[in-house]
């Protein structure tokens, strides 16, 4: 009998853990965004929720890129600033507030992508550091406010490491100490931005943005 409570068990939690593989998993609902197909973008400069006051920078700059690659017209992230604060408005927060109707009247973009940083910086630890940049990020369509996609990217500077060190405690305290002067010395937190805006505004990727126009894919995804 106990075996067989045992076995009852196992198969209950595996059929959790299978039922929650297929839930993460499932497919996005483009409907909305394919019936859209927007072509320009205005990338507003992301809220910033870390203690890292260069985080929305470094973000924003690194937004265009992937954008572009997949196919879109991008609106210069200077000239949005620069725009936004000759309407009176100098903090994301504000500019997230603002009506689709009023975005859509000052820049004449066709979509735009609310950008939320979650994680940005090093934390260092005794015997490791790790640099980790999280975001997430939705589309608007401006002509209607419908939300036409939403996604979340994260990237690690311990990714691709190998964790095994040589020479035991003394190796991993002499990695421990290289990695800490890295960090100290360069900006690796904006290395690793760029590696999560490629994540998050790439088009070709599970549950990602589509291509725009621009692409010679578009349409096919």
């Amino acid at each position: 009998m106990q075996w067989k409570t045992y076995a009852r068990l196992l198969a209950a939690a595996v059929a959790v853990v299978v039922l929650t593989g297929c839930a993460t998993q499932a497919p996005f609902d483009y409907t909305a965004y394919k019936a859209s197909r927007p072509k320009s973008i205005l990338v507003l400069p992301p809220l910033n929720n870390t203690p890292e006051v260069n985080a929305p920078y470094s973000v924003l700059a690194q937004a265009t890129f992937p954008l572009a690659e997949s196919g879109y017209y991008v609106l210069p992230v200077t000239l949005v600033t620069e725009a936004f604060r000759e309407n009176g408005m100098t903090q994301p927060a504000e500019m997230h507030g603002t009506s689709t109707e009023k975005l859509r009247q000052i820049f004449g973009a066709d979509a735009a992508l609310y950008v939320s940083i979650k994680s940005y910086g090093t934390s260092f630890q005794v015997i490791n550091s790790v640099t980790v940049v999280t975001a997430d990020a939705k589309l608007i369509d401006l002509k209607t406010g419908k939300q036409l996609w939403v996604g979340s990217a994260s990237a690690s500077s311990e990714e691709g490491q190998n964790n095994q060190q040589p020479g035991g405690l003394a190796g991993l305290l002499i990695s421990a100490i290289v990695k800490q002067v890295i960090a100290s010395t360069s900006d690796q937190s904006h290395r690793i931005a760029g590696m999560t805006a490629n994540r998050l505004m790439s088009a070709g990727q599970k549950n990602g943005l589509l291509y725009g126009p621009r692409s010679p894919n578009y349409g096919k995804d």
